[in-house]
């Protein structure tokens, strides 16, 4: 098995859920008392999140990449970024830290291309949805195009994820409100919709029968990671 390291904290609610996944995938394929060989950096969430606002991508990038760097000289093989939004700097997180990176874009992508989507709803941070790195990737690299809500809808999207769900707080108002929103853009010709931060899996869950299938980058990204542990190659 090789050794991932990963790049956490953003937020840290998220980063637990993504352990768990990538621990129970690994016990699941390899059984007994086997587990994921990991190494976790996990930053200041606080520090990223100013970043962003302030637009200052650039140290953003800086500070992950020298992270990553440090996973790397503690024995670390390949890298996971645990957050949808700081794959804005993938490329610097790569480069700095030495690291084969294994991009979330790449691993929800083949999740929709197996399920012959080729139109898909986005939920995501403000960054995400209206920033070109994502989408832009989804469409250049995987052919596949990408949704997104109204204004109104994309802010109350954002402030669910920052304002609650990143602090643990999961409310009935906002799953109802995230389920209209994918409503709609099931209405407005997707076939499906990306949960593209990966806190939203604890808000909507992505298994639950529905009209709309939902698919969760979260867990994807979990198991392209796992291929990769166990063999496989990362995606370019």
């Amino acid at each position: 098995m090789k050794t991932l390291g990963i790049l956490g904290g953003m937020s840290w609610e998220s980063t637990a859920h993504l352990y768990k996944l990538l621990n129970q995938d690994v016990a699941a394929r390899l059984g007994g008392l086997h587990s994921a060989d990991l190494l976790l950096r996990s930053v200041d969430f606080a520090e990223i999140e100013a970043m962003q606002r302030a637009g200052d991508w650039a140290a953003a990038g800086q500070m992950l990449g020298l992270a990553g760097r440090g996973l790397k000289a503690a024995g670390a093989e390949g890298l996971l970024i645990a957050t949808n939004t700081m794959h804005k700097v993938a490329d610097e997180v790569e480069r700095l830290s030495g690291l084969p990176l294994i991009h979330i874009v790449d691993a929800t992508a083949a999740g929709l291309k197996a399920a012959g989507v080729k139109r898909a709803g986005l939920l995501a941070t403000r960054y995400t949805m209206e920033q070109d790195f994502y989408r832009g990737r989804m469409q250049d690299r995987h052919g596949i195009e990408l949704l997104l809500p109204g204004q109104e809808d994309r802010d109350e999207v954002h402030r669910i994820i920052f304002e609650e769900l990143c602090r643990g707080q999961i409310l009935a108002p906002s799953r109802a409100r995230y389920q209209r929103i994918v409503q709609g853009l099931s209405e407005a010709g997707a076939e499906a919709v990306i949960l593209g931060c990966t806190e939203i899996c604890l808000l909507l869950d992505p298994s639950a029968a529905g009209p709309t299938p939902l698919f969760d980058g979260t867990a994807l990204h979990a198991r392209a990671a796992v291929d990769w542990m166990l063999g496989g190659t990362t995606s370019t």
